[in-house]
């Protein structure tokens, strides 16, 4: 064990990650593959992974053969408050799956649809899968009901003048009285349940997030009704209140 007060050694995977960003921003006019494994050493199988992960998450661009410091690296120097909230959630979904194997999105409310802003979905076999862009009715999922849950009378009213709301499964809650029930639930508990309601077969947990004090969406987790069990619901539960909370930080 080290003593305590040791300098730790660094972690060898993150100082590679670091010596191939700054070596790429070195060369403003682009390098290749082959002249960053030879100036740091790299093997070239390890580095095209490392290339492509860079490439895929905005920190490197890629043209034809080149590698050019990428869009993503403009985004760590911005402050937090003027970053898209598609960047600033992002991290906070990908965490939500990491940790849960689940299928884990950040929902915002279009007119009397929930979208789906970003996703990101389990890797085990039976998933739940929905894509960026993906529309569903708010009183149909988890998400557009804690959404729903959040609304001011006014709004809240005014919502409940649209209508037909649509049936997308034999399980899905379509009159104002029994919305009302579930809105006011949520607003007792701080999060949102769904069973089979927009899709046979699979559950959603959510919670409402705020950005500076404003109702920005919703963070929800989608599980298939056989793994979802007390136990994973009160797991899914604590990390999307932390999850929530950690949007809400100045």
């Amino acid at each position: 064990m080290p003593a305590v007060g040791a300098a730790q050694a660094p972690v060898k995977s993150a100082m590679r990650t670091l010596d191939v960003i700054e070596f790429v921003v070195a060369h403003p006019k682009g390098v290749i593959a082959q002249e960053i494994a030879g100036a740091l050493s790299i093997p070239v199988s390890s580095l095209s992974y490392l290339l492509a992960t860079l490439a895929e998450r905005g920190y490197l661009l890629r043209e034809g053969r080149r590698y050019l410091a990428g869009p993503g690296l403009e985004r760590l120097r911005a402050p937090q408050g003027e970053l898209p909230l598609a960047d600033r959630v992002a991290p906070l979904v990908r965490g939500l799956r990491g940790e849960l194997n689940e299928t884990a999105s950040f929902f915002v409310r279009i007119d009397d649809d929930a979208e789906a802003l970003l996703t990101e979905a389990s890797a085990q076999t039976l998933r739940y899968a929905i894509d960026p862009g993906a529309r569903r009715p708010l009183h149909t999922l988890a998400a557009g009901k804690a959404i729903l849950a959040m609304l001011g009378a006014s709004d809240l009213a005014e919502y409940f003048t649209h209508g037909p709301r649509a049936r997308m499964t034999d399980r899905t809650r379509t009159s104002e009285k029994d919305l009302r029930a579930d809105i006011e639930t949520i607003r007792a508990q701080g999060f949102a349940v769904a069973c089979e309601e927009a899709t046979p077969g699979i559950c959603g947990v959510a919670v409402p997030a705020f950005a500076q004090g404003e109702l920005v969406g919703a963070f929800s987790v989608a599980v298939p009704a056989v793994r979802f069990n007390d136990d994973l619901q009160a797991r899914i539960r604590a990390l999307l209140a932390r999850t929530a909370a950690a949007l809400g930080e100045p």
